[in-house]
């Protein structure tokens, strides 16, 4: 199969399913209304509520849910053959996953900005709530320490990535001074903040991290681990506009960019798949179903997204209107990163041995090997252009990290607040968020770390499309869109986190796991594993039950109306 053919499924695919499906349920099912008032006019605060042109909210959303994620997935996912990996990308984000994102976010807005816990409250039931904040946590937590291991990685691996992500916060941070509160042109801040963010990629080459702090301190853990969380404490608990928003938003433009070029090197080159279309249904990792489904994540449908729409982008939309370019368009955008990842890798070596020896230094490797090659189509030197690569993976990890640990403090709020006020407080909640990331990044095999983060991710997706069932009964709306994919999600995730949580408990109890750091790692990501699990099921039980009472609601109301 030729690599163009591949990017040209994945266009149809996305064409389709944004302009056709995704239209079709944004106007005749949830019935977007721009002269509806959003939370973001009603509630603008400043803080969380701050309406925002979709323009710089399609940036933001992109660069909010594509982590590191849809480039790393797809490059593990490659042992089962490019050809199940692409089908999964493509059905995942045409049946499932742009779904969940517009629809989590339509919902929220519908009530007034809600998180997830108080839309499990009213939609499903008050125990629902107590539960579903607590798998949230959970769930976030994992992210962090997924994505604080490619954080830590890179910057250690990378020398030139440190001095990229402090010039991209300093573009960032001058980007959200110059929109509110100069209030310039946001065509002249993109161009002045996007090329001081490029210019820290460069700046990087010449000025390594060992050459400004020393070897010892460039290659510590502790000290990028650290660096990584004091940057989400800010993003946790400045308001949005200061922080997150503008990195995440000129960050957007470092993966747009690599994307958008190292697609067109692609169509330069148009290099065949050498390695396997399939190689068999179990491998070393797992069996094809269900550790695939939920080793790609990102890029195909992921729960992360629904945190980010709801208890995000919800309350920063300007216009109902707005909910499908932004939360639906942006996903397929997404879908297209994750092939472009897929297409590297199943192009870039010549046999499965040369692809195992790559591997086992990494998937950031890869992937700055891919980009690397076809932005050297257009001219750019291969060192710079694996230079960008690495970067590219650094700002898409780190500016999700901020995002996690600025929920996790809503959800410990959200949580603990009725046992202590104090819990209220913004720097408490994220100051035990960070402590717990720092933890699981430093005693995590990041192998089983990721898979059985992309369990429970895939699980949060199946949640979240539960609470859009049930919205869209108790308005009496057709909701099989959403239905049918949280069935298929929910039973793949369940078994797939059993599967891992048991692997990792087992090597523990069998006495195969050594050393300190690997015994609590293997312990602690089994338990949480079993915990979601466990609290997953317990919610199912409560959806059930509230599907049922909006069923008997609407039978009842049938035959008044008739």
């Amino acid at each position: 199969m030729n690599s163009v053919v591949v990017l040209i499924i994945g266009f149809v695919v996305a064409f389709i399913g944004y302009r056709i499906y995704a239209k079709y349920i944004d106007t005749k099912i949830m019935k977007a209304d721009p002269k509806r008032a959003t939370p973001a006019k009603m509630y603008m605060d400043g803080v969380e509520f701050m309406p925002t042109s979709k323009n710089i909210l399609f940036g933001y959303q992109f660069k909010s849910i594509a982590g590191a994620a849809p480039i790393i997935g797809p490059i593990i996912a490659i042992q089962w053959g490019w050809l199940p990996a692409l089908l999964w990308i493509l059905a995942g984000a045409f049946f499932i996953g742009w779904v969940q994102d517009y629809s989590s976010a339509m919902i929220a807005m519908r009530h007034e900005g809600a998180s997830f816990g108080g839309l499990s409250h009213k939609l499903i039931s008050p125990k629902a709530r107590i539960i579903l904040l607590s798998f949230i946590y959970f769930y976030l937590l994992l992210i962090a320490g997924a994505f604080g291991n490619v954080v830590v990685s890179t910057a250690i691996g990378l020398k030139a990535a440190p001095m990229a992500w402090l010039l991209l916060t300093i573009g960032g941070v001058l980007a959200g001074q110059m929109i509110y509160r100069w209030k310039k042109d946001i065509i002249l801040t993109t161009v002045v903040t996007v090329v001081i963010a490029l210019f820290g990629i460069w700046l990087g080459t010449i000025a390594p991290s060992n050459k400004i702090i020393g070897e010892s301190l460039a290659n510590s853990r502790w000290v990028w681990a650290i660096a990584a969380f004091v940057f989400c404490y800010f993003g946790a608990v400045l308001p949005i506009w200061r922080f997150a928003l503008p990195i995440n938003y000129v960050g957007s433009y470092i993966v747009f960019l690599g994307l958008f070029f190292g697609i067109i090197g692609i169509f330069i080159l148009h290099p065949d798949f050498t390695l396997p279309a399939y190689t068999g249904f179990s491998i070393k990792i797992g069996p094809l179903w269900p550790i695939l489904f939920v080793t790609i994540a990102c890029g195909a449908i992921s729960g992360w997204h629904s945190i980010v729409s709801s208890s995000g982008t919800a309350r920063q939309l300007e216009y109902e209107t707005d909910a499908r370019p932004v939360a639906g368009g942006v996903m397929f955008v997404e879908m297209m990163l994750a092939i472009f990842a897929l297409v590297i890798v199943g192009t870039l070596y010549a046999s499965s041995a040369d692809y195992g020896a790559a591997i086992a230094k990494g998937p950031g490797a890869i992937f700055a090997g891919g980009v690397s090659k076809f932005l050297g189509a257009l001219g750019l030197p291969l060192d710079t252009g694996r230079s960008y690569g690495s970067v590219m993976m650094i700002v898409l990890a780190v500016t999700i990290m901020q995002l996690v640990i600025r929920f996790m403090r809503i959800a410990t709020s959200e949580l603990l607040s009725d046992v202590s006020p104090i819990f209220k407080n913004a720097h408490v909640g994220t100051i035990i968020a960070s402590i717990l990331g720092i933890i699981l990044v430093l005693t995590g095999w990041f192998q089983y770390l990721w898979i059985l983060f992309g369990g429970a991710n895939q699980l949060m997706a199946s949640l979240a499309l539960m609470l859009v069932t049930a919205y869209l009964m108790s308005e009496g709306k057709p909701a099989a869109y959403a239905f049918y994919p949280m069935i298929f999600m929910f039973f793949t995730t369940v078994a797939a986190l059993l599967y891992t949580s048991y692997g990792l408990l087992s090597k523990v109890f069998t006495g195969a796991v050594k050393g300190a750091e690997a015994l609590i790692g293997n312990t602690l990501m089994g338990l949480i594993g079993f915990f979601l699990v466990i609290a997953a099921i317990i919610l199912a039980v409560e959806g059930v039950k509230a599907f049922n009472r909006y069923r008997a609601i609407r039978a009842q109301a049938a035959p008044a109306k008739a």
